[in-house]
């Protein structure tokens, strides 16, 4: 299969399907085509792109994501595929009915493995992890400590060398390309939970009122790197404020589709997502109790 991730951001389109393909069509350029099971992620921000129900309703029954964007650009609304495992109500079961401890201790892992992913690009980048990696014994059940929260501020203060960076949403340096990337691998996250058959809106600790996918912020937590390693870089060459146009977007998801090192093989982040959210469903069955959450 041949995860692809589309971003029509650049000019007015027309997107249809034929025969299980999806057909694009612009102004004085032929008609492209390919296939629906291609696309894992499909990403539309350009006001005048256009598109059928068949276009949705194919991409969701080929296991694919489709993502809408508001006027600045960035994510607002995504469609996932709900009817993709053949189990999926009793899996749902025994997601929604997963016990606190269960839960928490889900949570440590997650914790634990998104501060050692900080700590060693830290150390990739700077060649110190400024005590970072120290922390992840530290993490216990639930994180009660806010581990998390510690780690974050030493991580954010020293990813791009900036003691006055901090994260936030609205701001429009790196901020902008940050969450730009989240979105997409909070799509690629989202799309391998559903297709093991569990609910992205069943967290395990996220459950933000306003978000829908707290699952997916859940296990996207320790994949965060791919997308800070990419941000880096990118301010390294083109400074702090870049714009976030369609090659920057082009230079950023590439960082995203390459490959990782895991069990000394090459993985995409699509095939570690699917490995997580696999692991996820044995820890829920009852079936496992560790959750695969491999470092990017």
């Amino acid at each position: 299969m041949i995860n692809r991730i589309l971003d029509f951001s650049d000019s007015p389109a027309r997107l249809s399907v034929r025969h299980n393909n999806l057909v694009v069509e612009r102004q004085d350029q032929p008609a492209t085509t390919m296939p629906l099971s291609d696309i894992a992620v499909l990403v539309v921000s350009h006001p005048q792109v256009r598109y059928t129900h068949a276009v949705l309703a194919g991409l969701a029954a080929s296991g694919g994501i489709f993502i809408t964007c508001g006027q600045n650009r960035l994510p607002v609304g995504m469609l996932l595929p709900l009817d993709a495992h053949f189990t999926q109500v009793e899996r749902f079961t025994a997601q929604a009915s997963a016990s606190k401890p269960l839960k928490k201790r889900l949570w440590q892992q997650i914790v634990r493995a998104k501060v050692l992913a900080q700590a060693r690009l830290l150390e990739e980048l700077h060649g110190s992890d400024f005590g970072l990696s120290k922390l992840v014994p530290q993490v216990a059940s639930g994180d009660p400590s806010n581990i998390e929260a510690r780690a974050a501020r030493q991580y954010w203060q020293l990813l791009f060398g900036d003691k006055e960076f901090r994260r936030a949403r609205d701001l429009e340096d790196q901020n902008t390309l940050l969450n730009y990337g989240y979105a997409v691998l909070r799509a690629i996250v989202a799309r391998a939970i559903c297709s093991v058959g569990l609910h992205p809106a069943l967290g395990v600790h996220h459950h933000n009122r306003y978000s829908s996918y707290p699952l997916a912020d859940d296990l996207m937590e320790p994949l965060r790197p791919a997308v800070d390693r990419g941000v880096v870089e990118m301010v390294r060459r083109h400074g702090d404020w870049i714009p976030l146009n369609p090659s920057i977007k082009r230079e950023l998801l590439g960082y995203l589709l390459g490959r990782f090192d895991f069990e000394g093989e090459q993985r995409t982040l699509f095939d570690l997502a699917a490995r997580t959210a696999s692991s996820l469903v044995d820890c829920f069955m009852n079936q496992g109790r560790q959750l695969c959450l491999p470092s990017v």
